[in-house]
Parts: structure tokens; C-alpha cells; sequence
């Protein structure tokens, strides 16, 4: 890698909302959709960090809500670059529902999302290569490699 690589961590972003009422349906759940609207501005932000650049979605891998999110849970998403191609992104999304009474927390899901940087023309644009500095990072780094080949051989 080069000295313009970039390490994860410097992509690493948390944000959290407490759900209510307007999030949920009437048996107190709330939407997916909110929640992949809530990953997707997570991993956009993680992105921007990394790029520098304004980016766009391009693919989510795929979304398994494992368990539900109830109004009144504090939602946590923490999202880091895992794989940088030329133009390309791909972001891991972590959410985590809270009782904030109860202190008790779940993993409810993981996404994996690609963006595209765009330069100030709205075109596509180079990212800095990505820096994996632990094991884990490393790890997903792999597993982010053998998705996006995965990606590219649909295509």
C-alpha cells in the first residue's frame, strides 16, 4: 500500500436515535425501512470520511433483520470501510438495539453496502487504497475482496 493509504479506523463513524412512535407500526416495531434508511446514511457517512468525496449507493448485499427493534430501544449503527477499489467502496454496518432502561442490547443486523465516490462533476472518482492495521480489519478486508469478486462476476 502506499502513504496515501488510509486506515480503517479513520472511517470508523456511530450514530445513534432513539425510536418513537412515527418509526414503528402499530404493534410497536419498527420498519425495516427505516432501519435501511438509518444504514445507509451510516455507511454513506463512513464512506465520506474514507473518500473525502460526496458518494452514492450503488448495491446493499443484503439486510436479515434478525430481531426486532421496538420503540423506545436506543439504535446504534457503527459502520467502517472494509474494501477501496478504484472508484469503490464497500462499507460494513453493524446495528444494535438498546433498552436504555434495562442497559440490555441486541444485534438485530449486519449490512454490507458499495458506494461510488463522485467527483465535484458528479462523476466517479478514485478513493484512497485502504490501510488494514489488526487481524480483524484484515480479515474483513478477505472477505470484503472475495464479495466485490463475487460482485464483479454477476455483472
Amino acid at each position: 500500500m502506499t502513504d496515501s493509504a488510509k486506515p480503517v479506523r479513520a472511517s470508523r463513524i456511530s450514530i445513534a436515535q432513539l425510536m418513537q412512535p412515527e418509526h414503528a407500526n402499530n404493534l410497536g416495531n419498527v420498519h425495516g425501512g427505516w432501519i435501511m434508511k438509518l444504514v445507509d446514511e451510516a455507511g454513506a457517512l463512513a464512506c465520506m470520511r474514507h473518500a473525502q468525496r460526496r458518494v452514492v449507493t450503488v448495491a446493499i448485499d443484503s439486510m436479515v433483520f434478525r430481531n426486532p427493534i421496538k420503540i423506545g430501544d436506543l439504535v446504534t449503527l457503527t459502520a467502517e470501510v472494509t474494501y477501496a477499489g478504484r472508484t469503490s467502496i464497500e462499507v460494513e454496518v453493524q446495528v444494535q438495539a438498546e433498552n436504555p432502561i434495562t442497559g440490555e442490547r441486541t444485534h438485530t443486523n449486519t449490512a454490507y453496502l458499495v458506494y461510488v465516490a463522485l467527483d465535484d462533476s458528479g462523476k466517479p472518482t478514485s478513493v484512497p487504497p485502504l490501510r488494514a492495521e489488526t487481524e480483524d480489519e484484515k480479515r474483513k478486508l478477505l472477505e470484503a475482496q472475495e464479495r466485490q469478486k463475487r460482485r464483479l462476476e454477476k455483472k
